[in-house]
């Protein structure tokens, strides 16, 4: 899963990327609006978090300037100010959560990780697939009861996977999804990865759909 960081402080920014990177998240930041919506307007995100009070643009204007350009992309909003009328504003430009500062770190993970999930029409941080069960919350993968051990790629690739069971989706998608901005990006890294996780789940887990892509259907066999 791929998350945007669009906050002027360097320090909180830093925070932000540091606690999604280590919640298993791929993240892309930006300290001003200008590159924030910048950002947001060209490349793929799972989820962004925006602050209110930028530079250059602040972050309602980006937040309707991307929903007016039909960007969907889930998005939870910083914002130092608690009045209520404020808040109003950010729900009205489009806006699906927030979190007012100061904050613990801990409930951005939450609010990051249910509009994740919610956007993937899913009710629970536990995504089940006939003996294999993800648990986004705590980041481990179990098959039939028993821990499986992934390296940080397998896992973010079996996460999207299951996130958007019953989808076929494709090698560009998931290369969009999976690397951030900086990545020297390969198309042919993901079928190294899906091999590996055949290894480990069976080759039941995950179908390959030729010349479309992949795909974890609701149920295996």
């Amino acid at each position: 899963m791929r998350i945007l960081v669009v906050e002027d402080d360097l320090d909180l920014n830093r925070q932000l990327c540091q606690a999604l990177e280590e919640a298993g998240y791929v993240v892309d930041k930006a300290f001003d609006g200008e590159e924030g919506h910048f950002l947001g307007d060209t490349e793929p995100y799972d989820a962004v978090v925006l602050d209110i009070g930028l530079p250059q643009m602040d972050g309602l204007s980006v937040l309707e300037r991307w929903r007016r350009s039909n960007r969907n992309m889930p998005v939870l909003i910083l914002t130092a100010r608690d009045r209520w009328s404020d808040k109003v504003a950010g729900i009205d430009a489009g806006a699906d959560d927030y979190v007012a500062k100061p904050f613990h770190m801990e409930e951005v993970l939450a609010r990051v990780r249910a509009l994740v999930r919610r956007a993937a029409g899913l009710a629970s941080n536990e995504i089940v697939i006939g003996d294999v069960v993800l648990d986004v919350r705590a980041g481990k993968v179990t098959l039939a009861g028993q821990a499986v051990k992934l390296t940080s790629h397998e896992f973010r690739l079996l996460s999207y996977l299951m996130h958007h069971k019953g989808r076929i989706v494709s090698r560009t998608e998931l290369v969009e999804h999976l690397y951030d901005q900086d990545f020297d990006r390969d198309s042919n890294t993901i079928e190294v990865f899906i091999g590996r996780l055949r290894k480990k789940f069976g080759g039941n887990l995950i179908e390959t759909v030729r010349g479309l892509g992949y795909r974890v259907q609701e149920e295996n066999a």
